[in-house]
């Protein structure tokens, strides 16, 4: 399958930038006004296959914004546990320099402190700012709070994360990677290489999935774009799939199948809290099957809890003849390394950082009288053959 390229033009200073974002990776909340530190524009492009990720925005969406005025806005991130949060939270610095607004940054230690992103959201709207930035951990947790904001007259823009579910018109825009697309973009660069090895089997295969979660809208939809489009390229070669494991994903899947007579075995895993560690104890469970050939991991805590379970196994590779091959999400250093060392078949990311940057930007329209819309951006497969490509490497944060 081609790879799929993405004409995305990133600031240089990216790297430094990421240091210093809204708040430490530790930090439970951190507060913060502007930085000083570069803009950065992107331009979008689509290969033959799979949609690129656009990166920045839609066009009808960032073209021309205006400067902002004596604007205020609260962003609350997922977690600051991850190196991806830490891209968006400079996007989000880089864009209020541009346009001369103050943010405020905040988030939950982990994305399993829903309560904890729920009081946040409170305390946000408490503050009375001329807009909100959400990334939620959870599709219904926020509801209350979301219809308290449009009670006070207070804009909201998801980013990351939709939800479908919001109180009408609390709503104002949806930023966010199309996650059902992206989680099918991995299945169509992991099933080709799996192939023959399905096919030659006289016994049932094994492709297990972990997902940090089964709440927010990010990851259950690549969870389930995963699985479909597996569903889809094997009964397109004449085979049947069963899916099995975690209620949420057998129920939500297209077709759940049937495992008594199934070519092919898709076990979805979902551990207790978001952790790495967790989600390694799951996948060390699935990579132990004598059948598992392919692994996907939906974001960058699910795919490094796979790469920790490798650690005493050692299962992992690119060679389907003698290895599992695992597919991941996200970027960050310990996915990128696995990827060049040959331990990770390939991974689907995004582009934090404009996802940060645009998120400030439609609030900032917001709060300027204009109007609004959705603004769709999609992952893109990287491997080791592309991952250096200038079209890509600069999305590719550590």
């Amino acid at each position: 399958m081609k790879k799929k390229v993405l004409a995305t033009l990133m600031s240089v200073s990216l790297v430094a930038a990421l240091l210093v974002g809204c708040g430490d990776s530790g930090s439970t909340a951190t507060s913060s006004t502007t930085t000083d530190s570069s803009t950065t524009d992107t331009a979008a492009s689509s290969g033959d296959t799979a949609p690129a990720d656009t990166a920045t925005t839609d066009a009808a969406a960032t073209d021309g914004a205006a400067a902002g005025g004596d604007y205020t806005f609260e962003i609350i991130v997922k977690s600051y546990q991850s190196s991806y949060w830490q891209a968006a939270v400079t996007g989000v610095n880089q864009k209020a320099e541009e346009l001369g607004v103050k943010v405020s940054c905040t988030g939950p230690n982990a994305e399993s402190d829903i309560a904890d992103q729920v009081n946040m959201l409170n305390n946000a709207i408490n503050n009375a700012p001329n807009g909100i930035g959400l990334a939620a951990c959870d599709q219904e947790a926020c509801l209350d709070a979301l219809q308290a904001a449009m009670d006070k007259g207070i804009p909201v823009v998801c980013f990351d994360s939709g939800i479908p579910s919001a109180p009408e018109g609390s709503v104002y825009a949806t930023i966010a990677t199309d996650n059902y697309a992206a989680g099918a973009t991995a299945a169509e660069n992991l099933y080709p290489a799996l192939k023959d090895k399905i096919d030659s089997a006289s016994a049932p295969v094994r492709i297990g999935e972990v997902n940090q979660e089964a709440t927010s809208e990010s990851i259950t939809s690549r969870g389930l774009g995963f699985i479909d489009k597996i569903i889809e390229l094997a009964t397109a070669d004449g085979k049947s799939v069963a899916v099995i494991g975690n209620e949420y994903y057998v129920n939500n899947c297209k077709d759940k199948g049937d495992e008594a007579s199934a070519d092919i075995i898709i076990e979805v895993a979902v551990p207790a809290q978001t952790t790495v560690e967790l989600c390694a104890t799951e996948a060390s469970v699935i990579l132990n099957k004598a059948d598992t050939i392919g692994m996907f991991g939906s974001n960058q805590v699910a795919a490094e809890g796979i790469l920790t379970a490798n650690e005493n196994l050692d299962v992992l590779g690119t060679d389907p003849a003698t290895s599992i091959l695992a597919a991941g999400f996200d970027a960050g250093s310990v996915i990128k390394g696995a990827i060049t060392s040959g331990k990770m078949f390939g991974a689907v990311t995004q582009s934090p950082l404009a996802m940060g940057q645009t998120t400030v930007e439609v609030l900032t329209k917001i709060a300027n009288g204009e109007s609004v819309s959705d603004v769709p951006t999609q992952g893109y497969w990287y491997d080791s053959t592309n991952m250096d490509d200038a079209s890509i490497a600069p999305n590719l944060y550590d």
